[in-house]
């Protein structure tokens, strides 16, 4: 399986969005996605239709000490979501701990999944530094990080750096990291000139294109679905199939989609 850690340096990035949709573009004939929320908001569940009521997830199987697949749910495309949970602050507490001082227990919970080489695991992860980020990234072989075209993106690169640097690349199966500019305003003429300074800094690990804001994402979210369902002929929809292209080729060397999951 291919394990791609979700990552941002800050909030309010749209990474959860994002790797939702990227799910879904990914999923296709052959090759099973996994969405497994690792953020204790518990939103990545939101863009599949989960019921609204359901309290299930991996946090919670975890502490029972169960596994993980009696909390998978089967979304469209082939995507199969294995939520966050709700969880009391105490039993989130406890739950962190045991992520903390049991660092195997996040890779055997993924092994025991049993997928298969061509399946892709997209793990969403909380903001900035975190014992679930440092899981994510223990266990990735390649972490995608999401930025904004503005300062304060720019100004985080840094810390997830480190982070990434940390946990990640010292691992020979660790195939790299890349970054993705969110929510793109390319009216704006700040948002312009700060993707052209990311380009300069970021060089080859930037996704070459942009994920433009479009208001059919968050109306696809109303709706608990992704985008590429709400509106198949937006330009975001367009932006996510390119942007899963590129990172399909980066865990396995494809230069494209297949046909069918384009």
């Amino acid at each position: 399986m291919n394990v791609v850690a979700v990552v941002s340096a800050k909030g309010g990035v749209g990474k959860t969005t994002l790797a939702a949709n990227l799910a879904s573009v990914l999923a296709g004939p052959g090759r099973r996605v996994i969405a497994l929320d690792l953020d204790p908001q518990n939103a990545l569940r939101l863009h599949f239709g989960m019921p609204l009521d359901s309290i299930d997830g991996i946090s919670r199987a975890t502490l029972a000490h169960g596994p993980w697949h009696g909390t998978m749910f089967d979304a469209p495309d082939g995507v199969t979501v294995l939520p966050y949970g709700v969880l009391n602050e105490d039993d989130r507490r406890v739950f962190e701990q045991r992520l903390d001082a049991e660092p195997e227990l996040f890779a055997e919970a993924l092994d025991a999944l049993s997928l298969e080489p061509s399946d892709i695991v997209l793990i969403d992860t909380p903001p900035g530094a975190s014992v679930y980020t440092r899981a994510a990234l223990m266990n990735a072989q390649f972490a995608l990080n999401v930025v904004l075209p503005d300062a304060a993106s720019y100004a985080a690169i840094p810390l997830m750096e480190r982070l990434i640097d940390a946990y990640a690349a010292p691992r020979p199966d660790f195939l790299g990291f890349g970054y993705v500019i969110n929510q793109a305003d390319q009216s704006r003429q700040l948002a312009k000139d700060v993707v052209k300074v990311l380009r300069g800094v970021l060089g080859a690990h930037l996704y070459p294109g942009v994920v433009h804001e479009d208001q059919g994402v968050g109306e696809a979210l109303a709706y608990d679905t992704t985008v590429i369902h709400y509106d198949p002929l937006s330009l975001a929809t367009a932006d996510f199939r390119k942007c899963g292209e590129w990172l399909l080729g980066k865990l396995t060397g494809r230069r494209s989609l297949p046909r069918s999951a384009a």
